[in-house]
């Protein structure tokens, strides 16, 4: 038996295969547009200060002037190191506090639940320059000013409230058999958490994780109000590079490149479970 293709269905599928293209061709536009800026900010750290203003330079000798400038005459290497201290210590303590209060809400129906994490996401859509004042003249009186334990303190007001409505949703697609059946077995209520329920949920936590530490690396106005000389992070000595004179456009773009860099990597390590965290609980059985 002989099947004549039909005209019709050719033309559904050269639709369809354009379709696809369209779509592919969107995608590779979209990637672009949001690489470019961080591509043309690498291209200027390399630049030799004398093509930096000249943005029609495209081939050109690459140097590391930049680079060795902003480490050997700014101190960029502290700055680093006071913004990682920062952004592990606030982002762990964020999971530890806003794991556990996330898997009660979860867990655990009381009176005004909703209003409670009403509360909370309020506190996370307040404007960082609504309070920073107020913050300092308490952390002045504490004593507690241009220290690190002040600026975690301060990204946990933040954190906190995102890990908890993040883990929380994470936690509501888990089912309860599973603790259920742990406490079967003899588990506690904190035993089937971190036996059972934190395994799970590793995705969830690992997405979570990585939000905030970007949210808590990228922070401009706490660092900028309550640091001076000890506890300076890598987001406010951008603007020393502007000045009456001009704009250091290499050293700023070397530190905006080195700056950016852990946070990829950390987020390229860990792509496989925050992907797998994103889409947790999106497709049910």
């Amino acid at each position: 038996m002989v099947h004549v293709k039909r005209p019709g269905n050719a033309a559904r599928t050269s639709k369809r295969a354009l379709r696809r293209a369209l779509v592919y061709l969107g995608i590779i536009a979209m990637a672009l547009w949001a690489v470019f800026p961080f591509f043309w900010m690498i291209l200027i750290s390399l630049k030799e200060r004398i093509f930096t203003y000249d943005p029609s330079v495209w081939i050109f000798t690459p140097t590391f002037e930049s680079y060795i400038s902003v480490f050997t005459q700014k101190s960029f290497g502290k700055y680093l190191l006071n913004s990682g201290i920062v952004a592990v210590c606030a982002s762990a303590l964020a999971l530890l506090i806003g794991t556990i209060a996330a898997y009660g809400f979860s867990r655990f129906k009381f009176k005004r639940n909703a209003l409670f994490l009403f509360i909370l996401l309020s506190i996370r859509m307040v404007p960082s320059i609504a309070i920073v004042i107020p913050l300092f003249i308490l952390a002045r009186i504490i004593g507690v000013l241009d220290t690190h334990i002040l600026l975690i303190v301060c990204y946990l007001l933040f954190n906190v409230p995102f890990t908890v409505w993040m883990m929380k949703g994470f936690f509501d697609d888990i089912p309860r058999e599973l603790e259920e059946a742990a406490q079967v077995d003899g588990c506690t209520g904190l035993q089937s958490l971190w036996r059972v329920i934190l395994p799970v949920a590793v995705p969830g936590l690992v997405a979570t994780a990585i939000f905030c530490i970007i949210s808590s690396w990228n922070e401009f106005v706490f660092a900028l109000f309550l640091t001076s000389i000890k506890s300076v992070t890598t987001p406010t000595i951008v603007q020393t590079f502007l000045s009456v004179v001009g704009v250091a456009w290499g050293e700023m773009s070397a530190v905006g490149t080195v700056a950016t860099l852990p946070v990829l990597l950390f987020a390229m390590i860990v792509q496989k479970h925050m992907i797998r965290g994103l889409s947790f609980g999106s497709v049910k059985g």
